[in-house]
């Protein structure tokens, strides 16, 4: 997995340096989901890449988190949509890298993206629209924990499992914390567990594992059975920087020029 590991690295300095340079918010976010992103396209998930964007049997994957853009679009540099040189663009006037996703602007982009909720049910039409056309792509939604106290959620859930949509998979970043005053923990504003209980209940399977893990990620994102899946990826908001791990604060604002320098010795 060192591979893996120093790609996850490559993609969190990325985000940091973006970030930094456009004195932009949403770092903490990003940082959490990095490993998810590399295991999706990186780890063998994912039946996608810059050759093949226009295959109509590619994987599909909607960001539902859209604040979280910045590991996205770092992600796709890594992956070889685009070249790194882009990235300087993000947070500039006039840049393709909005702070949130549109379509068709860069290779790699799937569907607009901005208010959050709204990422599973466009993954349900996909995977309804592979059902219907007969075609055996798979389609990942990447959603975050405060996401889940959006009743859209629960009404995609409720058609998914309906429809034994086996080709969907939503990822949960868990990192327990979400937008408030200096950063709020979930469970203080809208509680949404027990989330294994409440996916069977929708008729969907779940699986629990530690999102930074490539060894439990990786197979739970392989795994398929005949009903929509729930991976809900334990993460820390901020990974890899230490002064930004599990602090709420860092859900909305940007590195000054001394923490820019800790925070990319760290990711060094």
């Amino acid at each position: 997995m060192n591979n893996l590991e120093e790609v996850a690295k490559n993609i969190r300095r990325k985000i940091v340096d973006m970030i930094y340079r456009a004195q932009s918010s949403h770092v903490g976010c990003s940082l959490s989901s990095a490993d998810i992103w590399t295991a999706l396209y990186f780890g063998g998930v994912m039946n996608i890449s810059p050759d093949t964007f226009e295959d109509e049997n590619r994987d599909r994957l909607v960001l539902s988190k859209g604040h979280g853009v910045s590991a996205f679009y770092a992600t796709l540099s890594e992956r070889g949509f685009f070249g790194d040189e882009i990235l300087k663009e993000y947070g500039k006037d006039g840049t393709t890298l909005a702070s949130h996703i549109v379509k068709d602007v860069l290779p790699g982009a799937e569907t607009s993206n901005g208010s959050g909720g709204h990422g599973l049910s466009l993954g349900v039409g996909m995977a309804k629209a592979a059902k219907i056309r007969d075609l055996s792509y798979r389609t990942f939604v990447l959603s975050g924990d405060g996401e889940m106290e959006e009743g859209s959620v629960w009404e995609a859930m409720l058609f998914a499992g309906q429809h034994k949509l086996d080709n969907l998979v939503l990822i949960v970043d868990r990192n327990h914390l979400q937008d408030g005053k200096d950063g709020q923990r979930t469970e203080d504003i809208l509680d949404i567990e027990d989330l294994e209980k409440k996916a069977e209940a929708f008729k969907w399977d779940s699986v629990r594992v530690d999102g930074h893990s490539f060894d439990e990620l990786i197979p739970a994102l392989k795994e398929t059975s005949d009903k929509p899946r729930m991976i809900i990826a334990e993460t820390i908001k901020g990974k890899g920087v230490s002064y930004m791990e599990d602090r709420g604060e860092w859900h909305g604002k940007a590195p000054d020029e001394d923490e820019y320098k800790i925070a990319m010795e760290e990711l060094t």
